[in-house]
């Protein structure tokens, strides 16, 4: 299948070294299958003045050679997780995760749901994106290497 990452770089060989902690699913190397959702990801670096790059990888794996957790939806699941991971309280060793994306607002929202403000049903509604969108992290440099092909990079 093909995957897109954007980037202010050229992204040829990916690792997770490079990752952000605290993102929705951990510290990994965060791709989507949508290219229009890519392609606006990549806008804010347009935006912040930098050079923008849509890279465009071939991805496939054998998912039972794998450990990969999958959200279908928004919920508690999901949001349970998404707030272990930005908490830094993820211990979980996945390969790969797949899910929705939270919004921008998501650390705020995490915050009035941990103090009770908000019920579980409230801050899914607040996290949740009305279009479709997902993404894939890979978390470990063995999966990078062995199923993700670099195809090319565009400069935005």
């Amino acid at each position: 299948m093909k995957l897109y990452h954007s980037s202010n770089l050229s992204v040829n060989k990916p690792d997770v070294i490079h990752s952000r902690d605290y993102l929705d699913f951990g510290k990994g190397f965060y791709l989507t299958s949508i290219h229009t959702q890519a392609v606006k990801y990549g806008q804010r670096f347009i935006r912040r003045q930098k050079d923008a790059w849509l890279n465009v990888y071939e991805f496939e794996f054998i998912p039972s050679d794998w450990k990969i957790c999958i959200f279908d939806s928004y919920n508690k699941d999901w949001l349970d997780f998404v707030a272990k991971c930005r908490a830094g309280n993820d211990d979980s060793d996945f390969d790969l995760i797949i899910g929705g994306i939270a919004n921008d607002r998501v650390i705020q929202t995490l915050d009035r749901y941990f103090e009770g403000e908000l019920s579980e049903d409230e801050t899914l509604g607040l996290l949740k994106y009305e279009k479709p969108n997902i993404q894939y992290c890979i978390r470990s440099q063995q999966m990078l290497d062995k199923c993700l092909k670099h195809i090319e990079s565009i400069q935005l």
